[in-house]
């Protein structure tokens, strides 16, 4: 059972995805909008059984969250239109072009590896340690030195 802060915060979700849906489609979004806390790395999800959208909450302060809403109302829209609302679908990707929503989730993950170019300087930045006698540099092929493994951002 959802608890009455939950809820309102859900509701106060709802009423600014159904702004944007108008603003920028200038269709109506007639279901329900949801925080799922379970999400970790992708910005929101449409179900297409029910209609109800679930989006992170950890990326809800972020400047492309717009982007993330715009993405989940173009498969919404297609999908009430029996348009291609899937990823490798024309509509698709001409919709979401159009209304400027985001092709891909940011990334909000810290990483806690950074590695350098020895040659050109490039650094990598890595969740996981790294075998540097394994990898090279993608650009020139200079060998990678560990610098810290501190977290960054």
């Amino acid at each position: 059972m959802m608890d009455k802060e939950n809820q309102l915060t859900n509701e106060l979700l709802t009423m600014r995805v159904r702004q944007i849906s108008l603003d920028k489609f200038q269709r109506p979004f007639l279901h329900q909008a949801y925080w799922n806390y379970r999400l970790i790395s992708t910005g929101g999800r449409f179900f297409p059984k029910d209609g109800h959208l679930d989006f992170n909450p950890r990326m809800a302060e972020l400047p492309e969250f717009e982007r993330i809403v715009l993405h989940e109302l173009t498969h919404y829209h297609l999908f009430m239109q029996h348009r291609g609302y899937r990823h490798q679908d024309a509509d698709f990707k001409a919709t979401l072009k159009k209304v400027g929503g985001s092709r891909y989730a940011p990334t909000i993950t810290n990483p806690k590896f950074t590695y350098q170019c020895e040659n050109c300087g490039l650094l990598f930045y890595r969740q996981r340690k790294i075998k540097i006698s394994k990898y090279r540099c993608g650009k020139c092929g200079g060998k990678l030195i560990l610098q810290n493994k501190k977290e960054h951002l």
